[in-house]
């Protein structure tokens, strides 16, 4: 749900060769059930679930990670995917 602007400038820093997904409305996030309740320093809020879908060449989602932890989430990926 964050910014063109904001995902054009991560896209630079990191050299990203794809296009990445601004959603500003949660259209997309609400469709793909991203958005959960949380909480932070004991306040309430909606907010992304961290998620990774792989989605085949025909649109389907073929794997979902929910809940992903940044630590070991790529390795685990490339497992996933490898033949």
């Amino acid at each position: 749900m964050d910014s063109l602007e904001s995902h054009r400038k991560f896209k630079a820093r990191y050299d990203l060769p794809f296009l990445l997904l601004s959603d500003p409305g949660g259209k997309v996030c609400g469709k793909y059930g991203v958005l959960k309740d949380k909480k932070m320093y004991g306040k309430s809020y909606r907010g992304i679930e961290r998620s990774t879908f792989v989605i085949d060449e025909a649109g389907t989602i073929v794997h979902a990670f929910r809940g992903v932890k940044v630590e070991g989430h790529v390795q685990k990926l490339l497992e996933t995917l490898s033949p």
